[in-house]
């Protein structure tokens, strides 16, 4: 364990071995770091965050303060980070606003400089957030998305496995999984993250059916509610199944599709 001496560990917070702590960094009672962490300087780590093992986290980011939400009372919370996450420098990462309740990053995220994850959000494994992004409260970004440069997402919105969100896009809606959102737009999604689902490991078949999914979806004319249907009966399974799973579990709507308004407008 190395634990520099301007550092303050306070009693109650418990370090696993071979931790480091840089300079100036603050861990507070009721905090948990597990094997192997590295912390760098002016870090803030509160009580009730727990890091997992051989997590890196670098200069200045705070993780596990209070929630920015006016209707927090005070009540005991928590940040659960899984192992071996890069937490770059000045991210902010808020405690859960309701008793009892837990921002959770899953195991290898990568976190880059000064973005943020709001109270309650849940991210799955994998994912990568650029510098400069914010998620706002309850956002759920599912395994192994990637998430650009100076995005905003939406409280209560999700984002599906292995979606992009280009560079400065924002999102009020949900964005399904493997879709690319165009840079720079709102809610507006303009085809399948190609490269991302090639590097994820799914053969040209898995691909394909994808491909064949997301043109009933967003080509065909349907609405995402007749389309919710012929995607469950053409994919009860495979990864095209994920299309269904994910829009039914919707409740703020989808992103619109390349040559439509607004992908969730039934009328």
């Amino acid at each position: 364990m190395n634990i520099h001496p301007s550092a303050l560990v306070e009693d109650g917070a418990s370090l696993g071995d071979d931790v480091e702590i840089g300079p100036f960094s603050i861990v507070r009672s009721g905090a948990q770091i597990n094997t192997g962490c590295r912390i760098g300087p002016h870090v803030v780590i509160y009580g009730g965050t727990t890091l997992g093992s051989r997590c890196r986290i670098h200069a200045g980011a705070v993780l596990g303060d209070t929630p920015q939400d006016l209707s927090f009372k005070g009540v005991r919370s928590f940040v659960e980070i899984g192992e071996e996450c890069v937490i770059r420098e000045g991210v902010t990462i808020h405690r859960g606003t309701k008793e009892g309740t837990t921002t959770s990053i899953g195991a290898r995220c990568y976190l880059m400089a000064n973005a943020h994850v709001g109270h309650n959000g849940r991210l799955g494994e994998r994912v990568i957030i650029a510098n400069g992004s914010l998620l706002a409260g309850y956002v759920v970004v599912e395994d192994a998305a990637f998430i650009s440069g100076n995005c905003c997402v939406h409280q209560f919105c999700r984002v599906g496995r292995l979606a992009m969100l280009g560079g400065g896009a924002i999102i009020s809606k949900d964005c399904p999984p493997y879709c690319t959102l165009r840079s720079n737009a709102l809610n507006r999604v303009v085809g399948l993250n190609v490269i991302g689902l090639r590097r994820a490991g799914l053969d040209a078949a898995a691909r394909q059916q994808i491909k064949e999914a997301f043109q009933l979806l967003y080509l065909s004319g349907l609405t995402t509610t007749d389309a919710l249907k012929a995607l469950q009966e053409k994919f009860p399974a495979g990864p095209a199944a994920e299309f269904g799973r994910f829009i039914a579990g919707s409740t703020r709507g989808i992103c619109g599709g390349p040559r439509t308004r607004s992908a969730d407008d039934d009328e």
